[in-house]
């Protein structure tokens, strides 16, 4: 029987639990929206974890500028939260972080809008043909 759930992902939901609760409480900076961890990919060689974040702006900030600031202050960051996940997490190499802003629900907010608008197009054309 294959082996359905690697190693390496069973370590990246773990960082992502601790990752959450890390930025959660672990990093004071008023520049960090409100940020949740979506998803983290491990590189096989555990060399390095590609941390997915997505951003909700605080203080009347844009998207735009809320993204770029909390990016900045995670990837500066990385070194404490990477240390910190090592006291939490029991590995011989505990991967570098990268922060990464995850388009995922903005693309899944631009296609529903897509297909609200058909949607209605075509009740419109429905009723007008009646």
């Amino acid at each position: 029987m294959a082996q359905e759930y690697s190693r390496t992902q069973r370590i990246a939901d773990q960082v992502q639990r601790d990752l959450a609760q890390l930025i959660q409480f672990g990093i004071k900076d008023p520049r960090l929206g409100m940020v949740t961890v979506s998803y983290v990919k491990i590189a096989k060689d555990l060399g390095y974890a590609d941390v997915y974040v997505t951003v909700l702006p605080l203080g009347g900030k844009d998207e735009e500028t809320a993204i770029k600031e909390s990016l900045s202050v995670l990837n500066n960051a990385a070194g404490f939260l990477r240390g910190e996940l090592a006291r939490h997490i029991k590995l011989r190499v505990m991967p570098n972080l990268r922060f990464h802003f995850d388009a995922t629900v903005e693309r899944g907010r631009h296609l529903h809008g897509l297909i609200e608008s058909a949607v209605r197009l075509e009740n419109k054309k429905d009723q007008d043909e009646e």
